[in-house]
């Protein structure tokens, strides 16, 4: 299983940006999908995940009500759009895939991982 992450760049406080990450190589409508993010010196952090079906989704507290997450199974497609963009944002922002049951938040649980996009949010 393979996954590309795009989408990154640099934007203003404030400002919005979609990441995509498509997967190919496995059965994406049976992975359990999610975003992460890491900054120098710092763990990788739960962003978002998204359940197989798109019945479930979760997002962290520092996200909630500025990002959601989606998926297009017909195009291997899990989305991040982030809106209210603010500097703390700023991170590589890593697309995840499980295999396994249910949206989790621990990294162990992801077994696939993307090459990282690299969002940075300043003026």
């Amino acid at each position: 299983v393979q996954l590309q992450a795009s989408g990154g760049g640099l934007v203003q406080p404030g400002g919005s940006l979609r990441l995509s990450c498509v997967v190919s190589g496995g059965t994406f409508n049976m992975l359990v999908m999610a975003w992460f993010r890491q900054t120098p010196g710092k763990e990788r952090e739960y962003v978002a995940g998204i359940s197989w079906n798109s019945d479930y989704s979760s997002h962290a507290d520092a996200v909630k009500g500025r990002f959601t997450i989606s998926r297009d199974n017909a195009k291997n497609e899990v989305s991040l759009r982030m809106n209210g963009l603010k500097p703390e944002d700023t991170a590589v922002y890593y697309c995840a895939a499980s295999s396994s049951v249910g949206v989790r938040r621990e990294l162990s649980h992801y077994e696939y991982w993307g090459q990282g996009t690299l969002v940075t949010v300043s003026s």
